[in-house]
Parts: C-alpha cells; structure tokens; sequence
C-alpha cells in the first residue's frame, strides 16, 4: 500500500523567528503547510517573503475573536496545527498586546483545532512556565509555576495559556502536545528577539554581567523537536526544548569569543542590577518610554534559569547542537544581511 498522505499543517506565526524555521522544516519533510500570519505585517527584507514559498498564506489577527467563516476560511482542510503564534515582549512588564496574543491567540487557535477536529495540535510555549533550578538540579516539567513572582506580562501570559490547553486536553480529548523552548539562538532572527543579545555584546553595550544565568538551544532544533511533536510524545504531556545551561559569565565569555570582541568584565551584584531596573522603571513613567531595562528584568537576570530538556530527547528526539554553533550561524547571518555593521 502506498504510504497515506501527510496532513497539511497549519503554523500560526509563521513570520516570527521560529515560525520560519518551522514552516522550512514541514516542507523539508513534505507536508503541505498553510502559514498563518497577522494582517499588514510584512516580511523582514532580510528574508524572501512567505508567498515566495511553496505554501498557502492565511491572514488572521488570533488576538480578536474571528467570525466563523474566517475561522473555516483559515483551518479548512487541516489536518493539525503548530500554535506557535506569541509576544515575547518583556519591557514593559505589563502588555494587554502581549495577553491578547499569547492567552487569546491560543484561545482563538483551540477554536480552530475544535472546528477541524485536528489529529495534533502542537502548542508552543516557554520553559519559564515552569520552576527553574540549578545546574546540579535543573528544572523539568514537573516543578511548580515560579515566575508570578516577577510580575511580567509575558510569563504568565504563556502559563495561563498552557492551562487553557491542558483543560481541553482534559475535558474535550483534544490531541495536544505542549513543547516549551528555552532561550534559541541561530540564523534568521530579522527581528532580532534573542538574537539582540549577540548584538548587544557585539557593540560593546553590556559592560557587565549578571550573576543569574539560563538555558540556550539552537532554533533549528526546537524546530526539530516541534515537528516530530506531531507524531511522536504523548498527548497532554509537556516537553521542554533546551540544551546548555550557561551562568550569564559563561555564555557572555562564549559569545564574544565567537563575536571577536571582550567579554563584559565586571559582576553586577543583585543589590545594583534591582536598583537599575527600578530607575529605569522610574524613568520610563517620566518619559512614557519603555528603559533598557525594567525591575521584573532585572529580578529575572538574578537568577539561574537552569532546565533539563532530558525528556523531549527521549520522547521528542530533540537533537542537541552545540550552542557554540548556534551562536556561530547566528553571528555569520546577522554580518551576511548587514545587522552587524
């Protein structure tokens, strides 16, 4: 018998970093892709648009309630979905944009997964949804939500988000995977997200370091991973997509040696970097302009957000790519289209 054809899948913010990365993956695969993206948003120049791929393209906003037509105009003929649409916007702390889109974007794409009765729908969201550890003990997906304490939008945004997922796993058999990535690095971040971090160092604008740290993944692996989601993990489970944990000294050390420039040199202690934040907080009312930084920033960069991702490598085959490499494709990407000049 021949094999049975692939569904076609449709990604919710197909533009964003991991979007692009996901859509060129199910093509690589050979599954018919319908890209959703947010109406009069164009493409970054330093991409090729989406229409000049192979796929559908579907304009939607997921943060407004859609009439049903246009919800049927944008899953009819689906077979699953990556929800993979989110703000990641941490300054200011507080975002209605940033609830709109991460708690009614995945509410909007649970109407789109019940309305096509989809085989899969994969949800992507934040390994900060969970508790964070050491590197001796890393969290995983068992420990508690710890981020309400920091008071951002972004955060428990996506937490409330991931509830909202696993109740209609719960009470509706929805055949959800959940995959939460760490921090990704690697190529075409033409909005720099992640990426601005590298750039940052690369200009000489972090004199120094904070003492906390956090959990670094290539992109192209998340991709990976959230792909095989659709036929592989166990539905309502939780599955965080990392791979080293770095202190900020360490991972600042690697990046500029990639970068070839000099490390920030000097630790800012807890006392100082609270303070920072809570002038440029200060300031930023003054002003009515977000600062470099915000205090629930400040708080997060204290500490060690250290994961294990040790059960997406057994049940998700997560590849690990040394984040060595990410950093390296990141840097090479952003000199090729002229971010670094």
């Amino acid at each position: 018998m021949p094999p049975l054809p692939l569904p076609r899948v449709l990604v919710t913010g197909a533009n964003g970093f991991l979007g692009r990365h996901l859509v060129a993956e199910l093509l690589r695969r050979g599954y018919p892709v319908r890209a959703l993206v947010r109406p009069g948003r164009p493409s970054s120049p330093a991409l090729p648009p989406l229409q000049a791929l192979p796929v559908e393209v579907c304009e939607m906003d997921l943060s407004q309630p859609a009439p049903k037509a246009e919800l049927a105009d944008a899953i009819g003929g689906c077979g699953a979905i990556i929800h993979a649409a989110a703000v990641a916007q941490v300054n200011p702390a507080r975002s209605r944009a940033v609830r709109d889109t991460n708690l009614g974007g995945t509410e909007q794409a649970l109407r789109l997964a019940r309305k096509a009765g989809v085989e899969r729908l994969v949800y992507v969201g934040t390994a900060n949804v969970f508790g964070f550890g050491s590197k001796a003990r890393p969290g995983d997906e068992t420990r508690p939500y710890a981020g309400r304490r920091y008071g951002l939008d972004y955060m428990d945004s996506k937490r409330a988000a991931a509830d909202r997922v696993l109740a209609a796993v719960g009470r509706e058999q929805l055949p959800a995977v959940l995959v939460h990535p760490t921090f990704m690095l690697g190529p075409g971040d033409a909005r720099p997200t992640s990426g601005a971090l590298l750039l940052a160092l690369r200009a000489g604008r972090l004199p120094g370091y904070p003492l906390g740290g956090k959990n670094y993944v290539h992109v192209q692996d998340v991709a990976v991973a959230t792909v095989n989601a659709l036929t592989q993990g166990r539905v309502g489970e939780s599955y965080i997509l990392g791979n080293e944990n770095l202190s900020y000294r360490e991972a600042f050390a690697l990046m500029a040696e990639l970068l070839g420039v000099g490390p920030p040199r000097w630790p800012v202690l807890p006392p100082l970097a609270n303070c920072y934040g809570v002038l440029c907080d200060l300031k930023a009312r003054l002003t009515g302009r977000p600062g470099p930084v915000n205090a629930a920033m400040a708080a997060v960069a204290n500490d060690g957000h250290y994961f294990t991702a040790q059960k997406a490598r057994a049940e998700l085959a997560l590849p690990q790519t040394p984040i060595t490499q990410a950093v390296a494709e990141a840097r090479d990407w952003f000199i090729t289209h002229g971010y670094a000049t």
